[in-house]
């Protein structure tokens, strides 16, 4: 999120800040208090309102800033803050205000956009009786809100325009959240592996984008509304009008891959095995795992963590549990500090990754989403390992990208190119404008997206029969694992009271 008064927000002692990370979550306390307020916006974030997005880091600003600059700042999500800077326009992307920022798009029955009630209850009732110009305004009434690659304003402004080397009133177009342009990027792709060149808008509702770096968002597609708990969404207009899309997530996954390995006492002794070889690191794990298999004449390769159960969420659950007080858990520890067991650590983590995958994938579809592919992006994609254990442990094809590392970008790019087709038509300069002219450009962007898009390669399921009957207690252990937790918590929680 990022906060403006003038040039820059003003943080603690005097310190000039002008933006919030997604994974502060010092605003707990905050979110606590608008998950009990009872609004009907919850509905629309999977139930729970996550400390993760935008409102509860605006009460957190609201109680830490003073007052005098609390109430002259205009807070942005990111991409609605460099579509700000490339235009200085101030329309906002619906993408980024239904999906993080408490915004409720009035097309739905009984919504007007933002919840004066919500907003009056909380103690932000200032910004209601400013018609939510901090946030972007009313749409229609002190604000324009667009769906993604609606041209925004006039383009690039001279000053970006001179920044950028480009020229000056080039089009620019709405943006959107960037695991949603990852969305963009990828699930247009043919599967040339399944013999499947082609897929209709419908039919995108049977892929799931998986965008995977540090944290990993799960993102797909309806024509309907559906309604997971502990699941964010349903957003209608998120990227194409009259459709809906959910989110899923893992608030740490990279990041949980290297601090498993990190704090592992036979991590430096890896690293100068990998710069002796001259290989990666995750490739001499691979080698590892492979070298163990053979030493023990291993079936296949999760025999080998047979009794290692990882619960992943050291960071807190994102989905779909919807509980920031979830915390990691190892079961199967041994007295073994080498390389060996560390890369025993690093099969489990995977294993532990995609495990919740098949937990955001099996309530999903309990709800009534038809997810039958996986399509990955991002730096994970590199990790074999895990792409082959994320098709055996949710049983579904799992699409690779043409570039690992260009999805977000390539969905970005493709949003620039019908914001150029777009702004041939005209400037959007009215809400009722943009409602009219965002209802006919679905079936455009879509041929965009098929256009831009590039074939990657298809890992399928192989586990044999004795492997599935592993991973399906693996599978149980780790429903175990939450249940047992939350438990603890509770007993804890009650002898303290």
């Amino acid at each position: 999120m990022s906060v403006t008064k003038g040039e820059y927000g003003i943080g603690e002692k005097g310190n000039k800040r002008d933006i919030i990370l997604w994974a502060d979550h010092r605003a707990s306390k905050e979110a606590n208090e608008i998950n009990a307020s009872g609004s009907d916006v919850l509905k629309y974030v999977g139930g729970t309102m996550s400390l993760e997005m935008e409102l509860p880091k605006i009460l957190w600003l609201k109680r830490h800033m003073p007052a005098e600059v609390f109430e002259q700042c205009q807070f942005f999500d990111l991409p609605d803050f460099l579509t700000y800077r490339a235009t200085s326009d101030l329309a906002r992307s619906n993408c980024s205000l239904a999906c993080k920022c408490s915004y409720v798009p009035p097309e739905i029955p009984g919504s007007s956009g933002w919840s004066a009630e919500l907003f009056n209850k909380i103690g932000l009732d200032q910004m209601v009786k400013d018609d939510f110009s901090a946030l972007g305004g009313q749409p229609g009434k002190t604000g324009l809100i667009l769906t993604a690659g609606q041209p925004v304003g006039a383009g690039l402004s001279e000053q970006a325009a001179s920044e950028l080397g480009l020229n000056a009133g080039t089009p620019v177009g709405s943006g959107v959240i960037d695991a949603y342009a990852g969305w963009v990027g990828t699930v247009a792709a043919p599967m040339p592996d399944l013999n499947s060149n082609t897929v209709d808008l419908k039919e995108s509702r049977h892929r799931l984008a998986a965008i995977a770096g540090t944290s990993t968002c799960h993102i797909v597609q309806s024509p309907e509304a559906v309604f997971v708990p502990g699941v964010w969404g349903p957003y209608l207009h998120a990227i194409f009008p009259g459709f809906w899309m959910n989110e899923g997530g893992q608030s740490s996954t990279g990041q949980l891959l290297d601090f498993m390995l990190e704090t592992h006492p036979a991590w430096p002794k890896l690293l100068a095995q990998s710069k002796e070889k001259g290989v990666n690191h995750f490739v001499l794990l691979g080698d590892l795992l492979e070298e163990q298999m053979k030493e023990t004449d291993a079936p296949f390769l999760t025999y080998l963590t047979r009794g290692l159960h990882i619960y992943p969420d050291l960071h807190g659950n994102r989905s779909p549990l919807a509980d920031s007080k979830m915390r990691g858990m190892i079961v199967g520890l041994s007295l073994d500090k080498g390389v060996k067991d560390l890369a025993l650590r690093y099969l489990a983590t995977c294993e532990a990754i995609a495990l919740q995958t098949r937990h955001i994938i099996e309530d999903m579809n309990k709800r009534g989403h038809e997810i039958k592919y996986l399509f990955m992006s991002g730096g994970l994609v590199k990790n074999k390992i895990l792409m082959q254990l994320l098709a055996d442990i949710c049983a579904i094809p799992i699409q690779l990208p043409f570039s690992h590392s260009a999805s977000v970008v390539l969905g970005s790019a493709m949003l620039g190119a019908i914001a150029a087709e777009e702004n041939a038509i005209g400037k959007i300069t009215t809400q009722q404008e943009a409602g009219e002219r965002g209802r006919g450009m679905s079936e455009r962007l879509w041929k965009v997206m098929e256009r831009m898009s590039r074939p990657g390669s298809t890992i399928l399921p192989k586990a044999g029969e004795k492997e599935k009957k592993l991973l399906e207690v693996k599978w149980d252990i780790f429903r175990q694992l939450i249940e047992q937790q939350r438990k603890w918590r509770k007993d804890v929680e009650e002898a303290l009271a």
